[in-house]
């Protein structure tokens, strides 16, 4: 079994896979500062109510955008599982070219979100991945990374908004009944997700633009399913995209692990 770790600024995501069955996945908070030891603990808790156990783990692979967490997750790997993991960088076989003027530039999740997506989706394509900043991703049929856009999330704007305004409250980040809201909390999450959604229409639009030519739209992570169905563009939401390109390169970089 591989054990497939997402880390992100705001969450990290957790998958185990029988082959190329994904069997379980969660979703937790991401903490900088957890040893080998706590993470062990949760991943215990974790694993026990599914009746799963550490033993049955032969690889890991992790993606991250937290360098402090990488040290923590590798101890994890080789001291709780005994595996080496494969950790998601430059010098992997992705299938990719990378047409960033620095490819070391793209993050890691956008490397596993691209070979994933080609992958399932073909190109060309667009990946929007909703997580603490909200990325896009512009894909050839070629397996070009041409490039993207990345924006603030929507969850850092909402606290950005919260923060400076004094007199507003804090609100859910949902789905108001009316754009017109008749009160401040209602005001305010129709300016969040349909000034999200609008952003996320008129980015693509300008790319489309760009390429000369129109291409299907992915969403991942964990808002896309509020924010997708607001759009026109976005065709399909995949919340497991970024666990099946961690399952896919872990299997074609199996042999340097």
């Amino acid at each position: 079994m591989l054990l497939a770790i997402d880390v992100g600024n705001t969450h990290t995501v957790l998958g185990v896979f029988s082959g190329e069955e994904l069997l379980v996945d969660w979703r937790i908070a991401t903490d900088r500062k957890a040893t080998e030891d706590e993470l062990a603990v949760l991943l215990r808790n974790l694993f026990a109510g599914e009746g799963l156990a550490f033993e049955k783990i032969k690889g890991i692979c992790i993606s991250s955008v937290v360098p402090p967490l990488l040290r923590s997750l590798t101890l994890l790997a080789e001291k709780y599982f005994q595996v080496h993991p494969l950790l998601v960088g430059p010098g992997m076989k992705t299938g990719l070219t990378i047409k960033y003027e620095n490819p070391k530039d793209v993050g890691a999740d956008r490397i596993v979100n691209a070979v994933a997506g080609l992958e399932t989706y073909g190109g060309p394509l667009i990946i929007v991945d909703f997580g603490t900043a909200t990325t896009f991703c512009v894909l050839s049929e070629r397996w070009e990374y041409l490039g993207g856009v990345i924006c603030p999330g929507i969850g850092i704007s909402a606290e950005a908004l919260f923060q400076a305004a004094a007199k507003l409250p804090r609100v859910e980040i949902a789905k108001p009944k009316n754009v017109i809201g008749r009160n401040t909390s209602t005001s305010m999450q129709a300016g969040l997700l349909y000034g999200f959604a609008g952003q996320i229409d008129g980015i693509v639009e300008r790319i489309w633009q760009e390429l000369g030519y129109k291409t299907k739209v992915v969403a991942t992570g964990g808002l896309a399913n509020l924010l997708a169905p607001e759009t026109r563009t976005i065709e399909e939401v995949d919340p497991l995209l970024t666990l099946r390109g961690l399952q896919l390169l872990y299997t074609r970089n199996a042999d340097i692990v």
